[in-house]
């Protein structure tokens, strides 16, 4: 059985502005060069794609067909598996989709209001749900968004690291965030004279933040900033050539990106201006 022609110029051209998007970017990028490249004219390419979000919007299909699928087969488990589900399930479809996903991670948001971005916001808002559970309260919901971010962000920061080595600390470090200790998140908080929120409702909850705090026995102070962990001085070369694609995307400011990185503001700026 023979390729239908069609399908087979369309697949090319999709290869072809993925290269093309990966070199320059984009925006950087025209449906002339992607014609160049595949000796065709850009009328053939209008032909199957009739404007360059097109050819956008289809790279991303595959990535949200995927979700879609694992979000519906989630929504029929009870909570606690449904939760795993996803959270284990959206790790493996993003990690299948890395090199996609690498390319136009800055650049989705660039396909505008239509059907895929409106696909796009249902997604993670059926991702959030599910996580969180039934009935779940600010601090729930909050941290269901994190393990969203968590399950997906670092496939684009560390594309030298192995997809199993990458799965295990992913999964690692959303496990961690899922299963800290939180305070109430239906009563009232206030601060401590050091600035940790504890629940007014439960007095010994703030005895408790107080004692385990490093400088609880040694008098505050100057023993808290010496275990104060620091942050790395530098950027590894991945980090840096990310960080400059999302500065230079207008998708994060400087302090989104020194936050996600773990680094100060200083050094994004001089990464940047390096």
């Amino acid at each position: 059985m023979t390729a239908d022609p069609a399908d087979d110029t369309r697949t090319r051209i999709l290869r072809a502005a993925l290269d093309l998007f990966a070199e320059h970017g984009y925006q950087r990028t025209s449906l002339r060069q992607i014609g160049e490249r595949l000796r065709l004219t850009k009328t053939a390419i209008l032909y199957h794609f009739p404007a360059k979000e097109h050819l956008l919007a289809a790279l991303v299909e595959p990535l949200l067909a995927d979700l879609e699928r694992l979000l519906d087969a989630a929504q029929t488990q009870p909570t606690e598996r449904a939760r795993w589900t996803v959270l284990e399930g959206w790790v493996d479809v993003i990690l299948a989709h890395r090199r996609p996903l690498g390319m136009l991670y800055h650049d989705i948001a660039l396909v505008g209001r239509g059907d895929t971005y409106h696909r796009l916001i249902t997604i993670a808002m059926r991702a959030n749900d599910i996580i969180a559970g039934p009935d779940a309260g600010r601090r729930e919901r909050v941290r269901a968004v994190q393990a969203v971010a968590a399950c997906s962000d670092p496939v684009v920061f560390f594309t030298d690291v192995s997809d199993e080595v990458l799965r295990a600390d992913m999964l690692d470090g959303v496990r961690r965030l899922l299963t800290a200790p939180t305070a109430d998140a239906a009563g009232p908080t206030e601060a401590d004279p050091a600035g940790a929120a504890v629940p007014r409702t439960d007095p010994a909850a703030a005895a408790l933040v107080h004692a385990s705090r490093p400088d609880a026995a040694l008098g505050g102070g100057a023993a808290a900033r010496r275990r104060r962990p620091g942050r790395p001085p530098a950027l590894g070369r991945e980090q840096v050539e990310a960080a400059r694609r999302m500065h230079a995307a207008g998708t994060h400011s400087v302090d989104a990106i020194a936050a996600t990185l773990g680094v100060s503001r200083a050094t994004v700026y001089r990464h940047l201006d390096g």
